[in-house]
């Protein structure tokens, strides 16, 4: 009696293991969404969505500052804008921890937009950097269109570009805000010069924020089947006669 029940129990394993492939197959094949995170300032939060799937080892890097409250104090220091230029739809702000040894992680591998894909535009988050591989605890949000951060794709080894690693979703007026910030036009160097906020914007706290739930698809309507021609018959139909009460088609109107 025994044996006949764990032959049983196994036949009913047996039956049902065929589900559990196909289960875990459609769990996997549910990629997670893209982390975001919530950069907290006087003037505002921006919200940037971190393209992990596209920028793996930069968003990976980014993160490990964000959960380790590095930034939370870190301050924009930096507005940049062509010289003379006052509009606020071009340019770029940057932040970070300007090199501060206490807090900086080890630099990490440069990822070109020729890998990634990413372009420097409206909204983009990127690295700062020196040369490829140093980039640390410093990046910089663009308005306008900045493809010429990008790397250039017939010749990445002399210019690798810049690594752009995520994307503003909410807050983009804060960023406009700060780059029309008044600058000292004695502070800085090299490229920098000119470019320093007179009084940086203090970081508040970064921290991640949920992503919005997908938006659900809606099944496809149902594809409807042809009617049913009618039945043949031999018999003619009778012809209509004036008195059949049939109406006559409308007459078409003439064009105005």
């Amino acid at each position: 009696m025994f044996r006949r029940s764990l032959l049983g129990l196994a036949a009913a394993f047996a039956l049902a293991a065929p589900a559990l492939p196909a289960l875990a197959q459609s769990s996997a094949g549910d990629a997670p969404a893209n982390p975001r995170v919530r950069i907290e300032t006087a003037h505002g939060a921006i919200v940037v969505e971190l393209y992990r799937d596209k920028a793996p080892i930069t968003v990976a890097n980014y993160l490990r500052y964000v959960d380790r409250g590095l930034f939370n104090g870190a301050t924009f220091y930096r507005a940049s804008r062509p010289p003379g230029y006052t509009a606020v739809d071009y340019g770029s702000i940057q932040g970070g921890l300007q090199n501060d040894p206490a807090k900086v992680l080890p630099p990490i591998a440069h990822e070109p937009t020729t890998r990634t894909g990413l372009k420097h535009g409206d909204g983009t988050i990127s690295m700062g950097r020196h040369a490829p591989g140093t980039a640390q605890a410093d990046w910089f949000i663009t308005l306008g269109d900045m493809s010429y951060l990008d790397a250039d794709p017939k010749n990445p080894r002399a210019n690798p570009g810049f690594a752009a690693f995520g994307q503003v979703v909410e807050g983009l007026d804060v960023v406009k805000t700060i780059i029309a910030l008044p600058v000292d036009p004695n502070r800085g160097e090299g490229a920098m010069k000119g470019e320093m906020l007179v009084r940086p914007v203090r970081i508040t706290r970064i921290s991640r924020v949920a992503a919005p739930p997908p938006v659900p698809v809606a099944p496809p309507a149902p594809v409807a089947s042809p009617a049913t021609p009618p039945a043949a018959t031999s018999q003619a139909p009778a012809a209509a006669t004036p008195d059949a009460g049939a109406s006559p088609p409308a007459e078409a109107s003439a064009p105005n």
